[in-house]
């Protein structure tokens, strides 16, 4: 006889064939739709660039001098008054992130809403459009993402669904931006999902590929930067690479903290919030009169760091620390916009600086490149937390083996140094700054998430401090629990009580009434604990239940060890067929 298990397995077989390949077919089309919105939004940015003579080649085509200097002082402070007016239409006033689209997956919250996307997006347009110290690939992953949640609620499918199709967008978006499907598909995994399995795989490769073929065959997009064939490190080279990563953790640590601590600075400035972005555009268009190198993403001054000798020493290191300070303005203040773009400049300029102080000293002239794609890795890996992405990434432009085993060596040390130094991205610091720690993994995540409120019970003795011993354990005794609560006349909690330690007063001691029993030690719950804090409190119980309490002492009911245990359970199971979709 055929064992039931075995016959259920064939009869779902086919059914569970097409909702797989459903679920591919889907994923194809958020990637053309993302990579469509990615490509529009990239050569958007170009065209206002030039209109608004903040690119190098719209000041170049300018005829009148006084029109750039003007041009760069208006420009982003203008730009920055009309992000400041967007953002008052935006949930808690800010522009949504990565972040954002992170903690919907990491939670199996999902659904990010449309509204809160397309402003966001807008506003990132408007800020890049305007010169703003920011990068563009934030605004195009958190596009990416909601389209892929709109698609998936228009089609009204279940969260787990919503959360590949996320990731979905967010890969077809990076495809289509760097002409690099491998890690747009590293990165959704690496960033967003954070784990791998063959159901989330396909749909979310699906998406790269069309959002690269639409970006590289139908749209032409260009990648980032050209590098010719670089020369061959010696292998004592090597140990300056790792050592580069050491150092660039360092500078990635310096540049998350800034943007932080200048988003600290903001809120206690005495200034609307509407106009910290016009303040931070004022100032970054002062600052560009005599350094344009910080305007806008700084793709140029990327490409220009790539080349030995385009840059002294001394002009590497003040355009670094200039466009550190001005990224940091800019988000800081309010501006919306990414943080990888301006990290991958700052890294390149970190890394040939390094070589260029290397070739002083009598080595590595033919091989400054590395240098700089190692700088470059360095800063932006502990950045993202996606070291895979990254090495993906300068695999992809570079077509280089050579240049990713370099790169390789760095992100060793740089990832894990940063991590223990400051945490595993900014994303993540982020978010824990939000509330929300993802450093134990998604399953706390998920637990954090889950309020409590479906698992208080009523199923509770409830007595009165005046109560008699006697009657007291009559009651426990009839009801089948072991404890009872005190609760007074106006429904205040005044502890718990277990029939244990009833019976042993009524045996040694003169108490008469429950007022007269001292309370059994035991946490209690706020109504709107999470279930991972549930869990922490039962380790502290020995019993059956945690008395929920609300801020004035007022009795709402009990929660069960064993409702505990179910919801732990029921979570698990769910993110286990939300990941290998089984069951």
């Amino acid at each position: 006889m055929d064992s039931p298990s075995t016959d259920s397995v064939l009869t779902r077989h086919p059914l569970a064939v097409l909702r797989f390949l459903g679920l591919v077919l889907l994923g194809s089309g958020v990637g053309g739709v993302a990579a469509l919105a990615a490509v529009g939004f990239v050569n958007a940015v170009v065209w206002l660039n030039d209109l608004l003579l903040i690119s190098p080649r719209g000041q170049m085509m300018a005829a009148d001098t006084t029109l750039v200097i003007l041009a760069t002082l208006l420009v982003p402070t203008l730009g920055g008054l009309l992000v400041g007016q967007l953002h008052r239409g935006l949930p808690g006033g800010r522009p949504h992130t990565p972040a954002d689209a992170i903690a919907a997956v990491q939670t199996r919250r999902g659904r990010l809403p449309a509204k809160a996307g397309a402003l966001s997006a807008l506003s990132g347009l408007v800020s890049l459009g305007a010169g703003a110290s920011v990068g563009q690939y934030g605004p195009l992953v958190h596009l990416g993402a909601t389209l892929g949640s709109l698609i998936t609620r228009l089609l009204r499918l279940g969260r787990s669904e919503d959360n590949i199709t996320i990731a979905c967008g967010v890969a077809a978006a990076i495809a289509a931006a760097f002409n690099a499907p491998l890690a747009g598909i590293v990165f959704a995994h690496e960033v967003v999902l954070r784990h791998y399995a063959l159901r989330a795989f396909a749909p979310v490769a699906a998406a790269a590929i069309v959002g690269y073929v639409l970006a590289t065959q139908l749209l032409a997009q260009g990648t980032l930067f050209h590098i010719t064939e670089p020369g061959v490190p010696q292998p004592w080279e090597f140990a300056l690479f790792l050592a580069l990563g050491g150092l660039g953790a360092l500078v990635a640590g310096g540049y998350m903290h800034a943007i932080l601590a200048m988003g600290q600075l903001a809120r206690r400035l005495p200034l609307p919030t509407s106009l910290h972005p016009a303040l931070a555009g004022a100032l970054l268009g002062l600052t560009a009169l005599w350094v344009p190198d910080i305007l806008g993403m700084g793709q140029e001054t990327l490409r220009f760091a790539t080349l030995p000798g385009a840059y002294s020493g001394g002009e590497l290191l003040m355009v670094l620390l200039l466009k550190l300070a001005a990224t940091a303005l800019c988000l800081g203040l309010g501006f919306a916009g990414g943080v990888f773009s301006p990290a991958l400049v700052i890294g390149t300029l970190f890394g040939a600086l390094a070589g260029t102080l290397v070739a002083e000293l009598g080595g590595g002239q033919e091989t400054f490149i590395f240098y700089a794609v190692c700088g470059m890795v360095a800063v932006t890996a502990p950045v993202l937390g996606a070291p895979l992405t990254t090495l993906l990434i300068v695999f992809e432009l570079t077509g280089s083996y050579a240049l990713t085993t370099a790169a390789l060596a760095s992100v060793t040390l740089a990832n894990p140094l940063a991590a223990q130094l400051f945490g595993r991205s900014l994303f993540d610091i982020q978010l824990a700054r939000r509330g929300l720690d993802l450093s134990a993994g998604r399953s706390r995540a998920v637990l954090q998430e889950a309020r409590l409120t479906e698992l208080i019970s009523h199923d509770a003795v409830t007595l009165a401090p005046a109560t008699p011993l006697k009657a007291a354990i009559s009651r426990l005794s009839q009801a089948g629990h072991g404890e009872a609560y005190r609760v007074d006349g106006r429904g205040r909690y005044q502890g718990c009580v277990t029939l244990a330690s009833l019976e042993s007063f009524r045996e040694g001691s003169e108490a008469t009434t429950l007022a007269d029993c001292p309370e059994t030690p035991r946490p209690v719950l706020d109504p709107h604990a999470s279930l991972w804090e549930a869990m922490q409190q039962l380790q502290k119980v020995t019993g059956e239940a945690i008395a929920v309490v609300d801020d004035e002492r007022r009795f709402l009911g009990v929660v069960y060890e064993s409702s505990i245990a179910r919801a732990f359970l029921y979570h698990s199971d769910a993110l286990r067929r939300e990941e290998h979709g089984a069951g």
